[in-house]
């Protein structure tokens, strides 16, 4: 018995896009939180917008997961 489940996706094209859409908003969120951090840390001044675009883009992700809880594969 392996210790992760073996995921292959969903066949529904849909939901494979949205799937794909949300760990890329939260990825990229974390990301931006990341370097606005460290931009807030020097002398830039603007890594703070940064760092709430990416807890924005990072919020979005989540709650398109709840989103894509509630949806029902068709086949």
């Amino acid at each position: 018995m392996s210790f992760f489940k073996n995921y292959n996706g969903t066949p529904d094209l849909r939901l494979a896009r949205l799937e794909r859409l949300i760990w890329t908003l939260i990825y990229a969120g974390v990301l931006a939180l990341i370097v606005g951090a460290f931009m807030n840390r020097s002398a830039a001044g603007s890594g703070s917008e940064v760092m709430v675009i990416g807890g924005v883009l990072a919020v979005v992700g989540v709650v398109l997961i709840v989103v894509r809880s509630r949806l029902r594969e068709d086949h």
